[in-house]
């Protein structure tokens, strides 16, 4: 169980259409069938999920680029942000064996979270269209309640919110701060989990390191995860990683703390809080022997109106100290409102209505109106 995955979940106006394939897993229709043990191949599972988007920004800025947004970086246009197709053997019981592989299409999603090695151009460092987003094999070791390895590439257990996917999406239609600059997206190397109870599980993994696929030094990286639930109301989840992530670099760490909370209030609302500080070694180039570091605390509030109508709420900071992630120094500010509609079970209509502030004088407006007078400038948009 993972942090992203328990959610399920400049100003501006965004807006997003959810469609999520219905698993298709070829079953045996009888009685017979069911009892004889079924061959590997009828017990693949076929999922897709479709996101399409609009987003407005209200700067309207010349470049028509939404300043530090992760998916969401086109102004002014519709796109379709993800087509996903995950094909799948699930395994769960001691001994069991199984894969999991997700092919991402988009213009907007496999264009950032692609890692660098795989659908990532070496020479300029642009991705495509297309992401191998997921790809890891799985065998649960007979050890106590199973002992869970994935070998492959997976995404982050890192964060409260998630890239997206059929099996578990965010409750706003653009990303986080957060999400998009403190904490990696994907990992390849090793994962092992293990439930010792229902109310604690632990996650280790060894790999290249963030976004790497392929890894541009000697040194491997180590995180790991608790998950606690001491009632069912209330996850929480301690992160941590540490490696080196410098190119051809083994001797400067970069160290990653992450914090997620989740608590259902009442039958209709749901709380939740995500804290990241992040820090690396001769990160900053005027002083290389000084460590940069990087923080940032964002809530979340659903409340559910009903089976089909639901307001999202969040708001987040996020300091860049050393100007390492963002590239300028800035504390960075965000507040978005999001109504939901579901229209069926797989179908999901969001909009974000979105404000967003930095301390510098970053978010671009038109020529005519190149920075607002205040020392701290602003960006509203929308998107659908």
């Amino acid at each position: 169980m993972t942090p992203r995955a328990a959610f399920r979940r400049g100003g501006g106006l965004a807006a997003a259409i959810l469609v999520s394939g219905a698993g298709l897993t070829a079953r045996a229709a009888s009685a017979e069938d069911a009892a004889a043990p079924k061959p590997w191949y009828q017990e693949i599972a076929c999922n897709g999920f479709v996101s399409t988007s609009y987003s407005y920004g209200f700067n309207r800025p010349d470049s028509r680029t939404n300043a530090y947004r992760v998916f969401d970086f086109d102004d002014n246009t519709f796109k379709v942000d993800v087509a996903e197709l995950v094909v799948q053997h699930p395994v769960a019981k001691p001994r069991e064996s199984g894969f999991r592989v997700d092919m991402a299409m988009g213009g907007s999603v496999p264009r950032v979270s692609a890692a660098a090695g795989l659908f990532r151009d070496p020479m300029t460092g642009l991705a495509e269209d297309i992401d191998l987003q997921q790809a890891f094999a799985s065998y649960v070791a007979p050890l106590g309640t199973g002992l869970r390895v994935d070998a492959g590439k997976f995404v982050t257990h890192f964060g409260a919110e998630v890239i997206q996917g059929y099996d578990g999406w965010n409750d706003n239609a653009t990303r986080s701060f957060l999400f998009g600059y403190a904490i990696p997206f994907t990992h390849l190397g090793l994962r092992a989990s293990y439930t010792f109870d229902p109310r604690l599980a632990a996650t280790a993994m060894v790999v290249n390191g963030w976004d790497q696929a392929t890894d541009d030094n000697r040194s491997k990286s180590a995180g790991a995860q608790l998950a606690i639930t001491p009632y069912p109301a209330f996850t929480l989840y301690l992160n941590g990683m540490v490696g080196a992530e410098g190119a051809n670099n083994e001797s400067d760490l970069r160290r990653m703390f992450d914090v997620v909370a989740s608590l259902k209030a009442s039958r209709r609302v749901t709380v939740g809080v995500n804290l990241d500080y992040g820090e690396e070694d001769g990160a900053v180039p005027a002083t290389p022997s000084r460590t940069a570091a990087w923080s940032g605390s964002a809530g979340y509030l659903r409340f559910t109106a009903s089976d089909r109508l639901a307001l999202i709420v969040r708001g987040e900071a996020f300091k860049d100290r050393d100007g390492v992630r963002t590239r300028v120094v800035q504390t960075l500010s965000e507040l978005t409102l999001t109504p939901e509609l579901r229209v069926s079970s797989n179908f999901i209509l969001r909009g974000d209505l979105r404000l967003d502030r930095s301390s510098q004088r970053f978010f671009m407006k038109q020529a005519v109106d190149a920075f607002p007078t205040p020392p701290v400038s602003a960006n509203a948009s929308a998107s659908f």
